[in-house]
């Protein structure tokens, strides 16, 4: 698939054996994304040079900085080289994805893409929709048993991608789940020139690095 399509079969890809809760929940049965601070005060995603002082816990990505919700499992995608792909954050309402490209300065990227997105889909046999969100355009798709949304958002000289993948009966908590992530996504370009569209690159912290290296040698 192309820069916005799903994630390859696994014959295709090394999806590290990585699984951690991200934090604990106490026994707390509330199915609610839950963040600390004001995500709709502070609604973002934000540039790293305007991120606010909202009292976040971020997961510090490299490109990306995510407000991983209480509870969640952190899953590691990585390619043939080793490199990773993806931290996806899987909940109870379904698996989020958020990653950062280089983009133009004029923007519009994101409007760009949605039209090939919706083709790659349709392609492997999904029904597919264009709504109104938050942020402009988004895609809603249905294939077979999973329900899979896609947004985007122009940045300054960068364009986030968030997606969640879900059963079809949560899509609404699917939906608010993704919106709250992206809300509190700082995003970090970096000043190196890069192609349009490429990926961002994403940096382990150094505790899950050393895990996954550690499964991979044993």
């Amino acid at each position: 698939m192309g820069l916005f399509g799903r994630r390859r079969r696994h014959d295709e890809d090394v999806d590290a054996d990585y699984e951690a809760e991200y934090d604990e929940q106490d026994g707390d049965d509330d199915l609610e994304p839950e963040f600390e601070g004001d995500l709709f005060e502070y609604a973002g995603p934000h540039d790293e040079a305007d991120a606010p002082d909202d009292g976040l816990t971020r997961l510090d990505l490299g490109s990306v900085r995510l407000p991983v919700p209480d509870g969640a499992q952190l899953q590691v995608e990585m390619d043939q080289n080793k490199a990773v792909r993806a931290v996806h954050v899987v909940t109870p309402f379904g698996q989020l994805t958020v990653n950062a490209y280089a983009a133009p300065r004029s923007g519009g990227l994101w409007r760009e893409v949605c039209g090939e997105l919706a083709e790659q889909l349709r392609g492997d046999g999904a029904k597919v929709r264009s709504s109104a969100g938050e942020w402009g355009q988004e895609l809603v798709a249905a294939l077979g048993e999973v329900s899979l949304r896609f947004i985007g958002v122009d940045g300054s000289r960068w364009m986030l991608r968030g997606v969640v993948a879900g059963p079809p009966d949560m899509a609404e908590q699917s939906t608010h789940a993704l919106y709250d992530l992206v809300r509190g996504t700082v995003v970090v370009r970096g000043t190196q020139p890069m192609p349009v569209r490429t990926p961002l690159p994403i940096d382990l912290p150094p505790s899950i690095a050393q895990h996954i290296q550690a499964q991979q040698e044993g």
